[in-house]
């Protein structure tokens, strides 16, 4: 997956705005202003997306690909090297996972406001 298929299958998602909130080599894609994936744009393509604590330990220690997110919560996100992965379909699950983590924790007026059933 290069930066453009990350870029439109983020922005492909409800309430989901980009932005380059930490400088220009640093695209980050927040669901309803809370960050679920933050994407370098200088070298090799690396995504930081959230997962469940439990999910970044089994990640990290079953796939290659998978480091510590750097400059983020160890326990609560993890950082994968794009040009390593081969299954675009795994990394498209744990977007959604990530999305849906920021979804689901949102206060449940705000989710009223906005419609969202969950």
């Amino acid at each position: 997956m290069h930066i453009e298929a990350v870029r439109s299958y983020c922005l492909s998602k409800p309430f989901t705005t980009e932005s380059l909130p930490f400088g220009d080599d640093t695209l980050v894609f927040k669901a309803v202003d809370k960050m679920f994936l933050l994407a370098n744009l200088d070298g090799p393509l690396r995504i930081s997306i959230k997962a469940l604590p439990e999910d970044v330990i089994d990640r990290l220690e079953n796939y290659p690909e998978v480091i510590p997110a750097y400059h983020l919560s160890k326990k609560h996100w993890m950082a994968v090297e794009m040009e390593n992965v081969s299954d675009t379909r795994r990394i498209k699950s744990w977007i959604d996972q990530s999305y849906d983590l920021i979804i689901k924790s949102l206060p449940k007026k705000k989710k009223q406001d906005l419609h969202i059933p969950y």
